[in-house]
């Protein structure tokens, strides 16, 4: 037996035996009549995050569902249309066009940005105890092992102040060759909510390795093995050939990030109605001053040993023969001041309203030209273009913005930007949401629209860049985005309908090349997504539908369909063991998916290879029981009963074959 069974076999019967012991004291206590002991009263636990670029305080989740835990092990579900080259914690593009993000400033970060922390991302919790989340997921045989380790702390200093800690650490081997992936983030985070001074903060420090593979060498290999391996039809994934062998991308880096506000009010004081003496009193907040410190630091390196391997894969060489080492670094500085008028301190104030300014330096490091004006060397070709070693930009935006994120009729959050200087002038971004909530048949329904006008100027090193095989310098004009749509979310019918459109002007995209381009003209897309669920008792049916078009499908390519379905059972043993069975799936139909350029980490539009049009199934089972919660998952089951699918969500690097996950998670409450 092969020491990754054994060890699989050792957590399902640590799991077995927690179950039964957990099993056998929920019957006795049915059995039992104790006696009433007097509790400690506690106050509940609660977690938040906040928004840029003023953060605003929204709710968020402490992560103890055991529903739908098995998915978070699935590589291919981070959406229900994930281009990705294959392996847990890999690059990947969300093909869902309304799910994915502007280009960042940084745009190597782009394709790991499911795996990452960030200021969206990143929880606040008042725990009132100490709470410490453990879990450890592991799948995969010993040439393929798939582990996550995550660790999250959090503990109250006192009623208003907490600190904590957290580590997330990814190693998968992957199922392929040259297909490792490891990732490891850690960070330390904290907060004080005063009456008078309010503050978030985190340090968060992040070092991603992948081995760069470039694909497989032949996709018959997975679409028709016979006819490549001489009717053999057995294949050993790790012996498929792979188009590079000893290449990598690195990234490293970390953010700090700092909110502090400052809030002037006055007391309202609670009497006595008999003796007309002070009982309480509540400080209420009038205005508040702002002050953000945001800095981060990256680093992208790009290694491949192989010098022939390095010249015959890439379409160019410009800097050195005999292999690639080389690396793009980048900082920013960024400081925010506002000066807020709050809601609700007196009852004419309806809305909270607040000004406010930004400034940021941005610094970009590049390889070095140590060519031109040489005499190259055979095999060497001359730089297309002329870019400097190292940049720095100053940028500043003027802001303002609209809140109402009291009352329950109706809420609205509006934010107005425009930059006045440096490469930032001119542009204008305009974004905002409004969503009114009526009761119906007891329960609570919701109507949100939402929209945003952007006039964004194109990041840097879009516009300028220098590798050993890419070079390039653009004059790219700002461009031009507009979204309007609105979401229906009725609770007691399991409800959940979205429906938007977007109009895109010079759009930037990557070519075929695999360069920077600007499509002059608009492209439309119209988006609409229904999610409704059927529940019959212990029976439950929820279904993810995405219907989504594209004026320009040779500039932005997008499956026209994708569904996640859910099929499973929920019930309850002995009143503590709580269990999800079921299968699940998610299908999107066939379209021109993206390819992935393992020296820059992007994805580019390819004409010359379909992917689509195949379903990636599990069988599963959830559970929880108290503090703990574990789950056994069964990962496209379904590959050997479709044989010959042809199952690449990126052309030349197919997804992950049939295997057996678990994973267990345990919420310590000191």
């Amino acid at each position: 037996m092969s020491a990754e069974m054994k060890k699989i076999l050792v957590i399902l019967l640590l799991m077995l035996m927690v179950t039964t012991a957990a099993v056998a004291q929920g019957l006795s206590q049915e059995r039992a009549k104790p006696t009433k002991a007097k509790k400690q009263r506690v106050e509940p636990s609660f977690a938040w995050s906040v928004s840029e670029p003023l953060g605003l305080h929204y709710p968020s989740t402490i992560d103890t569902i055991h529903l739908d835990y098995h998915r978070t092990m699935v590589p291919s579900m981070v959406s229900d249309a994930w281009a990705t080259t294959g392996n847990y914690g890999a690059p990947g593009q969300d093909q869902i066009f309304f799910n994915r993000p502007l280009t960042g400033e940084f745009f190597f970060e782009d394709a790991i940005g499911a795996w990452m922390h960030n200021t969206s991302t990143m929880r606040y919790y008042n725990t009132r105890i100490p709470m410490t989340l453990l879990s450890h997921s592991t799948g995969g045989d010993k040439q393929s092992n798939l582990d996550r380790t995550q660790f999250e702390f959090s503990g109250n200093v006192d009623r208003k102040t907490q600190a904590g800690g957290a580590f997330d650490y990814i190693y998968s081997k992957g199922s392929y060759d040259v297909q490792a992936d490891k990732d490891f983030t850690w960070r330390l985070f904290g907060s004080h909510m005063g009456d008078r001074y309010e503050m978030q903060a985190f340090f968060n420090h992040y070092n991603y390795t992948t081995k760069e593979s470039g694909g497989i060498s032949d996709d018959r290999y997975i679409t028709d093995p016979a006819e490549v391996q001489g009717g053999v039809t057995r294949v050993d994934n790790k012996s498929i050939p792979t188009l590079l062998s000893n290449a990598h991308s690195h990234l490293e880096g970390s953010q700090l990030y700092l909110n502090q506000r400052y809030k002037v009010g006055f007391y309202r004081y609670r009497r006595d109605s008999v003796t007309d003496t002070i009982i309480d009193r509540t400080y209420v907040p009038v205005t508040s001053f702002i002050w953000t410190l945001d800095f981060k630091h990256a680093k992208h390196q790009f290694l491949n040993s192989d010098g022939y391997e390095d010249s015959t894969f890439f379409d160019h060489t410009y800097l050195h023969l005999g292999g690639t080492d080389e690396s793009t670094r980048y900082w920013r500085l960024r400081n925010t001041v506002g000066l807020s008028m709050l809601e609700g301190f007196n009852k004419y104030a309806k809305f909270g309203f607040a000004v406010y300014g930004t400034h940021e330096v941005r610094r970009y490091t590049q390889a070095i030209d140590t060519v031109t004006g040489t005499t190259l060397p055979s095999g060497l070709e001359a730089l297309p273009v002329s870019v400097p070693h190292s940049k720095t930009q100053n940028l500043l935006w003027l802001g303002g913005q609209l809140t109402k994120q009291q009352g329950s009729l109706l809420r609205y959050n509006a934010t107005a930007q425009f930059g006045v200087l440096g490469d930032a002038a001119g542009e204008i971004d305009i974004t905002g949401d409004v969503t009114t909530r009526f009761k119906m048949l007891g329960d609570s329904v919701s109507i949100t629209g939402y929209g945003y006008f952007k006039n964004l100027s194109v990041p840097y090193l879009l516009q300028n860049y220098i590798s050993n095989h890419y070079a390039w310098h653009n004059s790219f004009s700002k461009t031009k985005r507009v979204r309007i749509g609105g979401e229906l979310d009725i609770p007691f019918t399991w409800t959940n309908a979205n429906v938007g459109y977007e109009t895109l002007n010079d759009y930037i995209y990557w070519n075929q090349d695999g360069l920077p381009a600007q499509h002059t003209g608009a492209i439309h897309v119209l988006s609409a997504r229904i999610r409704q669920g059927l529940h019959f008792k212990a029976f439950n049916w929820e279904n993810s539908l995405t219907l989504q078009t594209s004026s320009n499908e040779q500039v932005l390519p997008l499956p026209k369909f994708a569904i996640y379905s859910n099929l499973y059972a929920t019930f309850t043993i002995a009143r503590v063991l709580h269990v999800q069975l079921g299968v699940d799936g998610n299908y999107y139909t066939k379209y021109y998916a993206p390819a992935y350029d393992p020296a820059t980490m992007t994805f580019h539009s390819q004409h010359a290879q379909e992917c689509g049009n195949f379903a990636i199934m599990n069988l599963y089972g959830n559970f929880k029981m108290k503090q703990a919660r574990f789950f056994i998952t069964w990962t496209h089951f379904n590959q050997k009963i479709t044989n010959g699918s042809a199952y690449f969500a990126t052309p030349h690097y197919p997804l992950n074959p049939a295997r057996l996950q678990i994973g267990v998670s345990v919420n310590f409450v000191n």
